[in-house]
């Protein structure tokens, strides 16, 4: 059980599952799992380092497409070393909130780096590229299927947050992360995620379980 901001929200177990949302990557990004309701899943995220980049456009599948390019370009070189970098996932996309009426939004799309590049990655030898460390952090998080475009984030965005704000939680307001975890070859069996950051911590009695996806950093 989990309470959350004074409501009281019933948690499943979770399962010693083997499946893996990764089916196109070596490596993934962990997670603990702290709890899971009929809607959606409390997670905690260790402290990760990632390769951004921002995009100014009007819909999020646009500016995902031009940031993709840039970032498709380090890993594949175009960084100080000339190295080759294996691609991670998941692909995530922070994406505001609130837009001005009639114009474009920023959005940014980071690359989980690697394990072997977590602690010295090769510098982008474009400067719109920059590293993003996210901190240790928890989510509540939404899972869809089908393919991640502009009007299905919003609507999950959405469906989310209709059911964060019934259970009283409290969460960052201000954007959301777009979670992409299968490459545009990939048709079937898509795995897609929205995350909210928490504000405050939910307090739980249930124990926490690992819940290992796909490989997973030391």
């Amino acid at each position: 059980i989990v309470y959350i901001s004074g409501g009281l929200c019933v948690c499943y177990r979770p399962s010693n599952s083997t499946n893996s949302y990764c089916t196109e990557s070596k490596e993934c990004l962990q997670f603990d799992l702290l709890c899971r309701t009929k809607e959606y899943e409390v997670r905690h995220y260790s402290p990760t380092r990632w390769v951004s980049t921002d995009a100014e456009a009007y819909f999020m599948g646009v500016g995902a497409a031009l940031a993709f390019r840039r970032l498709y370009q380090y890993i594949t070189g175009a960084n100080e070393r000339g190295v080759e970098i294996e691609m991670t996932a998941p692909v995530m996309i922070k994406v505001p909130e609130q837009t001005q009426m009639w114009g474009p939004a920023l959005y940014t799309l980071s690359f989980l780096l690697p394990s072997a590049f977590q602690h010295n990655p090769p510098a982008p030898t474009n400067d719109k590229l920059y590293f993003t460390d996210m901190p240790e952090t928890d989510v509540y998080v939404w899972s869809y299927g089908g393919w991640m475009l502009s009007i299905t984030s919003r609507l999950h965005a959405h469906l989310l947050t209709k059911e964060l704000n019934r259970v009283g939680a409290n969460y960052n307001h201000t954007h959301h992360y777009a979670v992409g975890y299968d490459s545009p070859l990939k048709l079937l069996n898509r795995h897609n995620e929205v995350w909210y950051l928490v504000e405050e911590e939910p307090p739980t009695t249930s124990p926490i379980k690992k819940i290992h996806i796909g490989k997973i950093y030391v």
